[in-house]
C-alpha cells in the first residue's frame, strides 16, 4: 500500500488473483451442491446451446467452405452458453476442481457433476442436430463430412494432442471469464476461444461427438464402438489439457489461499 492508502501497482495483481479465486470457489461450491434435476436441466441446455453454434457452423461452412469463418460463426454457441448460464462438460475442470481441492465439496460430487453434464450435453446437442438436419436437408453434406472427419481422427498421438489443446483452450476461456465480473468482457473469450476450438478443428469430446451424431443422422456408417472410442479418447485428452495444463498451474499459483480454505473447512 502507498502512504495515502491507495493500492500500489504491485498489490493490484495479488488482490485481483484473490478476487478471482473467491469467485471460482463460490461458483464451484454451488455447482457441486446442485440437485440432480438442476444438473440435468443445465446440461441439456448446454448441449442445446452448442447445437445452435453447430447450426451457425453448418450454414457458414456450407456457404463458404472456409473452416476459420465457420469456426467464428460457431462461437455464437459459446456466447449462448455464457448468457444462459448453461453447463458444458469441459467448463467443469477449473471451477469445481478448485472447490474440491479446497475441500468445499467431495470428490464424488465432482464425478457426479462430470458424468451428468457429459451425458446431458451430448443428448441436448444430438436433439438439436437431428432437428437441424430434418429442417435443413441441404446441410446434409457438410454434416456428413464434418462428422466423418472427427471419426477418422481415431486413436493416435495426434488426436490425443488435439484433445489436449481443446481442453486447454476451454479451461483457459473459463479462467479468463472468471477474471472479471463484466459480462461484456466475458463475451470476448467466449468468441475468441469458441472460434479457435472449431476453426483449428480441435478434438472436443462433447462438440465432436455431436458432429459425429449429425453424420450418423444423415446416413454415415459410424459404429457404436467408434462413438465410444472417440468420446473416451477425447475426454481423456481434454482433461489432461484442462486440468493438467491450466487448473493445476492455477492451483499452484494460489496454493496459500487453497491451504487457508482447507484449514477453515476442516473440523476443529
Amino acid at each position: 500500500m502507498t502512504r495515502n492508502g491507495q493500492r500500489s501497482a504491485d498489490d493490484q495483481p495479488e488482490e485481483e488473483i484473490d478476487e478471482t479465486f473467491e469467485r471460482l470457489l463460490e461458483e464451484g461450491t454451488d455447482r457441486l451442491s446442485r440437485p440432480l434435476r438442476a444438473l440435468v436441466a443445465t446440461g441439456l441446455l448446454g448441449g442445446i446451446d452448442v447445437g445452435v453454434g453447430i447450426l451457425a457452423y453448418y450454414l457458414v461452412k456450407d456457404a463458404t467452405g472456409d473452416q476459420v469463418l465457420a469456426g467464428i460463426a460457431f462461437s455464437v454457441g459459446f456466447v449462448a452458453l455464457l448468457l444462459a448460464h448453461s453447463e458444458l462438460f469441459t467448463e467443469n475442470f477449473l471451477v469445481p476442481v478448485t472447490a474440491v481441492i479446497a475441500e468445499k465439496g467431495p470428490y464424488l460430487a465432482l464425478v457426479r457433476l462430470w458424468a451428468v453434464t457429459l451425458v446431458t450435453n451430448i443428448a441436448g446437442g444430438a436433439l438439436v442436430v437431428a432437428v437441424i438436419l430434418t429442417a435443413r436437408p441441404d446441410l446434409e453434406e457438410v454434416a456428413r463430412t464434418t462428422g466423418e472427419h472427427y471419426e477418422n481422427l481415431g486413436v493416435s498421438l495426434r488426436s490425443f494432442l488435439l484433445a489436449v489443446l481443446a481442453g486447454l483452450v476451454i479451461t483457459l476461456m473459463t479462467r479468463m471469464q472468471h477474471a472479471t465480473e463484466s459480462l461484456g468482457v466475458r463475451i470476448v473469450p467466449a468468441i475468441l476461444m469458441g472460434s479457435l476450438l472449431v476453426g483449428a478443428e480441435l478434438f472436443h469430446c462433447v462438440l465432436d461427438e455431436i458432429f459425429m451424431i449429425g453424420a450418423a443422422v444423415v446416413g454415415s456408417d459410424i459404429s457404436i464402438a467408434s462413438f465410444l472410442t472417440a468420446l473416451v479418447w477425447s475426454a481423456a485428452g481434454n482433461m489432461v489439457g484442462g486440468i493438467g495444463f491450466v487448473t493445476f498451474l492455477r492451483l499452484l499459483r494460489t496454493a496459500p489461499k487453497v491451504e487457508q480454505e482447507r484449514e477453515t473447512s476442516s473440523p476443529s
